[in-house]
């Protein structure tokens, strides 16, 4: 399922009916080049969920936790994981929590993830050197995935 993004403003909407839609033990896992959007979808996403602090990058921190949300948010960036040691991060127990792990460059751990998740590849558009133009792909793997979709989806419509 492809969406066409034409302004943050519209990529934060994307990240709300995600929240909006998410249950306890959801992986969301977001690829896409340096400045496509993916933390700018994990600040609406945030929003959405009653975060009031800021919603910042964890690219230095690797986990940043928002305990406070309606559903507690994990966000995860392993773009700096060196030689994909994961030893400082019990990722199985983040996992384990009733809440939302959302991983952006998920894959440097792809092999300590489950098999069901909801995959969203954003593309950007340079199309003008001021491009805010994205494509966002949502890439359901599951059942339970395949129906947050469609929630999403009657979200966002």
């Amino acid at each position: 399922m492809d969406l066409k993004v034409n302004s943050s403003t519209e990529m934060k909407k994307i990240g709300a009916a995600i929240a909006q839609t998410a249950q306890p033990h959801d992986l969301l896992l977001l690829n896409g080049d340096l400045g496509a959007g993916k933390t700018t979808l994990t600040q609406g996403l945030g929003a959405a969920l009653g975060i009031k602090r800021p919603v910042k990058s964890p690219t230095f921190t690797i986990v940043r936790e928002y305990q406070e949300a309606t559903l507690p948010l994990f966000h995860m960036d392993f773009y700096r994981l060196e030689n994909d040691d994961l030893s400082s991060i019990d990722l199985t127990s983040y996992l384990a929590e009733p809440g939302l792990v959302v991983i952006e460059w998920p894959e440097a751990v792809k092999q300590e993830l489950p098999d069901q998740y909801l995959q969203i590849q954003i593309l950007r558009v340079d199309d003008s050197w001021d491009s805010t133009k994205r494509i966002v792909s949502l890439q359901p793997q599951g059942e339970r995935n395949e129906r947050w979709v469609q929630a999403i989806m009657k979200q966002i419509n």
